[in-house]
């Protein structure tokens, strides 16, 4: 599949603005380094063309903006999708988040992010970064320019990715891709593997890290509540640093419990981890008992479909049959 360009895009983007098609475009600026990408907003052709950008690290997850954006802008906003974006956009769709006639979707395919982090593990002191054919090439404060291959920091979920394939548009650029037969359930069948214990150490020792900075909740297309139960004074469990060990957990075992069903699994939550908890394991054992439970299921594959735990049926499992189950896998 070949690559869609930055210039590709900026074309589109002035294209669909110039002829009224749309309003406002939502993509990505550089931040305050070259792997430093953050959305933004452009209004302007002269804005479009002066700071859009588009490489390996434009991995947001652009479907949890619509749900503020198309409420404060006036007219269409174009919004470009990644395969893993769309499945997000149709499952927000389904829960009624935002308006789709304010939205021109235009989804283009994907070969894989990259992962700041595994970059910064490979090279020291960053200052730039140059794309050229399947490697980046890095200038650094200490070694010069260090070639990088996109195969050695791709990110996890875009090594495990579900699908290739679009599944919401209003334009697609380039060709469409498939839905992927990958080993995303594999690390969870590892964990499955261990002891009651040492599945507790393991999450201890990963929920241990977190900081309560909320950045996991914030960048989750399936968390959109107005008032997240964690804002409200009346629970108990409204500040930011845990008071102990068990509040840590809590928060994280809450939230993998309200997007149950809902998770597309688009990893959005390990991405901005800022101490790098491998959230999406969490969700990802949910998705994999509901397919072993319920029968495989892909949130947002359709707008519209019901999630098996909503959706009542006489093939249901009996709470003895999960029990059942739950003992032999433990």
């Amino acid at each position: 599949m070949q690559k869609i360009t930055r210039d590709q895009l900026i074309t589109k983007a002035v294209e669909l603005l110039s002829n009224g098609t749309v309003s406002a475009v939502l993509g990505w600026q550089k931040g305050e380094f070259d792997y430093d990408i953050t959305p933004a907003v452009f209004t302007t052709e002269e804005e479009i063309k002066n700071n859009f950008v588009y490489n390996d690290f434009c991995g947001a997850n652009f479907s949890k903006y619509l749900v503020a954006k198309t409420k404060k802008l006036e007219g269409k906003i174009l919004v470009f999708l990644k395969p893993c974006d769309t499945y997000s956009f149709n499952q927000l769709l389904t829960e009624h988040r935002f308006d789709r006639e304010k939205v021109y979707a235009v989804a283009i395919g994907c070969e894989g992010m990259a992962d700041v982090v595994k970059l910064k593990n490979k090279v020291d002191g960053i200052i730039s970064i140059d794309y050229k054919d399947d490697a980046m090439y890095v200038d650094t404060l200490y070694d010069g320019t260090v070639k990088v291959d996109y195969a050695d920091v791709l990110a996890e979920r875009c090594i495990n990715c579900k699908s290739k394939k679009c599944v919401a548009y209003d334009e697609l650029m380039g060709e469409d891709g498939e839905v992927i037969d990958s080993a995303r359930f594999d690390e969870v069948a590892r964990l499955e593997a261990m002891t009651p214990d040492e599945r507790f150490a393991f999450w201890q020792n990963e929920l241990s890290r977190c900081i309560r900075c909320n950045a996991c909740r914030d960048a989750c297309p399936a968390c959109t509540c107005e008032k997240c139960v964690f804002d409200n004074p009346n629970s108990g469990v409204e500040n930011k640093a845990p008071a102990n060990s068990f509040e840590e957990q809590m928060f994280h075992i809450i939230r993998a419990y309200h997007v149950a069903g809902r998770c597309t699994d688009c990893g959005e939550c390990s991405r901005v981890c800022p101490q790098n908890i491998p959230l999406h394991l969490l969700n990802r054992k949910f998705i994999k008992d509901i397919n072993e439970c319920y029968g495989e299921y892909q949130a947002g594959a359709e707008v519209g479909s019901r999630a098996p735990l909503v959706d009542y049926t006489e093939g249901d499992l009996e709470p003895g049959e999960v029990f059942e189950r739950g003992d032999n896998n433990a």
